[in-house]
């Protein structure tokens, strides 16, 4: 982590407060991590070869899109997970609460799976966690989440992306630092996206997709 990252402002206390209010600040159409579709991860949920039978979990899904998309490609078992309400009632406010989406509030690092999933699919949640701890906690918590051989899709920002976020400091990576973190899983794919907020702002993003070794899968 560099110098300018550990002088950043620390991880909030009440990260549901800190992100409600965000959402509340901006609107949910306006936050910098905004998109319209969410092509990139729908791109390596197919290269995974998962269809629309699979069970996705969508950590710190908020109001992504992502849902709306797998949705229109007649996915019917999607958890959005994400610790802002305020997030999730936004989403829920534009899909009208279509059946086969469950909504779940709650800090994922605190969060006690009551199932498993075939897809843990995250778009700018482990970017935020930089103590080794958490880091740690995410790695445990993706396991836990996971039926054996479950497949996953993460995007961080990249090395050459930004240094902090919504006014806290992140942490980057390249594909392999995701690959070391999560341990014994084979990556199937790599990308590189430059996503483009509404502000206008270039962000460098690193995307995996892979899937648990089975014979390690807890």
């Amino acid at each position: 982590m560099d110098a300018w990252t550990r002088a950043a402002s620390p991880v909030p206390d009440d990260p549901a407060r800190h992100w409600d209010g965000r959402y509340r600040g901006a609107g949910p159409t306006a936050v910098s991590w905004y998109q319209e579709h969410a092509s990139v991860s729908v791109e390596l949920i197919g290269a995974l070869g998962l269809g629309p039978d699979a069970a996705v979990l969508d950590v710190g899904g908020g109001a992504s899109p992502l849902v709306d998309d797998l949705l229109g490609q007649g996915y019917r078992d999607v958890t959005v997970l994400d610790v802002s309400a305020v997030a999730l009632d936004a989403a829920r406010a534009r899909l009208g609460e279509p059946d086969g989406v469950t909504w779940v509030v709650h800090d994922l690092l605190t969060w006690s799976p009551a199932r498993r999933w075939d897809l843990w699919h995250d778009r700018a949640v482990l970017h935020f966690l930089v103590d080794d701890t958490d880091r740690a906690g995410y790695a445990t918590q993706l396991r836990r989440a996971l039926n054996p051989g479950g497949g996953f899709v993460i995007g961080t920002f990249a090395p050459d992306g930004p240094a902090h976020c919504s006014g806290l400091p992140v942490r980057r990576y390249a594909p392999a630092d995701l690959g070391a973190l999560l341990g014994d899983v084979d990556v199937v794919a790599e990308r590189r996206e430059v996503h483009r907020t509404p502000g206008g702002a270039e962000q460098p993003f690193t995307w995996v997709a892979g899937r648990l070794r089975p014979a390690h899968s807890a």
